[in-house]
């Protein structure tokens, strides 16, 4: 069932909550805010729910995927496998840092073919994703091997397959990353967002510098924070994580 059928009047009390402190973004105004980190607040829910040690929340589950490829280091002129049955977002998310997408047949799971993956490999190839469609899953196993065998990055585009679970593993917790959308038709909506997923905490921190124009958020003074890398817009507001949240 999409998630936006469950809106309820808890999402309006909690909305209402953050309307009334006025305080809208994610970061900064910390003495506003009166306590309310509903970002911070779904972040941690994440984890807690789907086994991951950390978890970046983003604008949209496409600017996940750009966000996830850019802290893994894929960029311009490297190739990414990624099945020819998924969403546009998808591909994209690879032509926006600069890298090409492979697309590769899906066999009867609906998502990418091993073998399919095997004969597609070549000197460029940086990363492997498979996107789990409609609820379904890829050969994790068979991928992870591959992976191994050419030193490749395996990212995950769990958009549509939130909850879904591999062998006991979520998906989108299995790879070096992976991404969850919360848009308006996902099973668990935001109204507009997405989130990267990784256990690697170097990936999460230029996932966190990332979404936010490379602030380092180390300290207390927004203005004063320094920017050790490239980073766009890609913040999700309090309003809609508190949507994700209930």
């Amino acid at each position: 069932m999409p998630g936006y059928e469950l809106w309820s009047d808890k999402e309006r009390k909690e909305v209402n909550d953050v309307l009334e402190t006025g305080i809208l973004m994610r970061y900064g105004f910390d003495g506003s805010r009166n306590g309310i980190w509903k970002s911070k607040e779904l972040e941690a829910a994440i984890c807690e729910t789907f086994g991951s040690k950390y978890a970046q929340l983003t604008s949209s589950g496409t600017s996940a995927l750009s966000t996830a490829m850019s802290a893994l280091g894929i960029g311009y002129g490297d190739e990414v496998i990624t099945p020819a049955f998924t969403f546009v977002a998808s591909f994209e998310a690879v032509l926006s840092v600069g890298a090409v997408p492979v697309l590769v047949d899906v066999d009867d799971t609906l998502t990418m073919n091993p073998d399919a993956v095997r004969k597609a490999i070549t000197t460029k190839t940086k990363a492997i994703m498979p996107v789990h469609m409609c609820g379904s899953m890829a050969d994790m196993d068979a991928l992870i091997a591959i992976c191994k065998e050419h030193q490749l990055i395996l990212l995950e585009d769990a958009c549509q397959s939130i909850g879904a679970t591999y062998k006991g593993k979520y998906l989108g917790t299995i790879g070096d990353a992976g991404t969850f959308s919360f848009d308006f038709v996902k099973t668990m909506t935001c109204g507009e967002g997405g989130v990267v997923m990784t256990n690697n905490k170097e990936i999460f921190i230029k996932c966190d510098g990332y979404t936010d124009h490379g602030h380092d958020h180390l300290g207390a003074d927004r203005g004063a924070d320094l920017h050790p890398f490239i980073g766009y817009n890609y913040r999700i507001s309090e309003l809609h994580a508190v949507v994700g949240l209930v």
